[in-house]
């Protein structure tokens, strides 16, 4: 039995959930494919038996993987946006923190789980995403003065979808150069229309 290095049983275990879940995550990032239960134990450090103590499946494992996922994406660009100062800025924060999720090697992760996970499954915790993010980058809006909030964000979020769609499948080594470029097309776009300072 492996040696318990936490406080608690109970930490153990959240300790080893936890490790496994950031090993199924990055393998995914690297690989672009599920990974093995077992090729999991070895980037978390565990046997491929212990594995089983905490998911029955690597179906149960990458519902579990998307379960931990998308709260942690979402709470990277509402952090962003909860920091800037005004609501333009807020506006460009949430702009520009969708494109960094882009550009990221989540979107890797994001891309296999829509291929491997059942699509009921990936169903409600990508509404509830995209619900989340909406409501402060309406709000911005509305702080703003923009009269059609709503709709206003939902153009906003197609641009960022359509402005990101060349970073989103780059190579690794190119995706810096192509942020910067996604980032400064959206910028001519609504720069102008923010009352954007070029530091902003």
């Amino acid at each position: 039995m492996p040696r318990i290095q936490a406080a608690t049983v109970a930490e153990h275990h959240a300790r080893q959930r936890r490790a496994l879940l950031d090993a199924a995550r990055a393998l995914l990032a690297e690989e672009e494919r599920a990974p093995s239960m077992a090729a999991v134990g070895r980037r978390a450090g565990l046997a491929r038996s212990s594995v089983y103590q905490y998911f029955t499946s690597a179906d149960e494992l990458l519902a579990a993987v998307v379960a931990d996922v998308f709260p942690k994406w979402a709470s990277q660009i509402l952090n962003r946006v909860m920091a800037a100062p005004t609501p333009a800025t807020r506006v460009w924060a949430y702009v520009a923190a969708s494109v960094d999720l882009f550009a990221s090697s989540e979107q890797a992760v994001a891309r296999v789980l829509t291929q491997v996970v059942e699509p009921r499954l990936l169903q409600g915790p990508m509404e509830q995403f995209h619900a989340q993010l909406q409501v402060p980058l309406r709000q911005a809006l509305a702080d703003f003065g923009e009269p059609e909030p709503e709709t206003m964000a939902q153009l906003v979020d197609s641009l960022i979808v359509q402005a990101s769609r060349e970073v989103a499948v780059a190579d690794r080594t190119k995706v810096a150069p192509i942020r910067e470029v996604t980032l400064a097309r959206l910028r001519r776009l609504l720069g102008p229309y923010l009352g954007l300072d070029p530091q902003d």
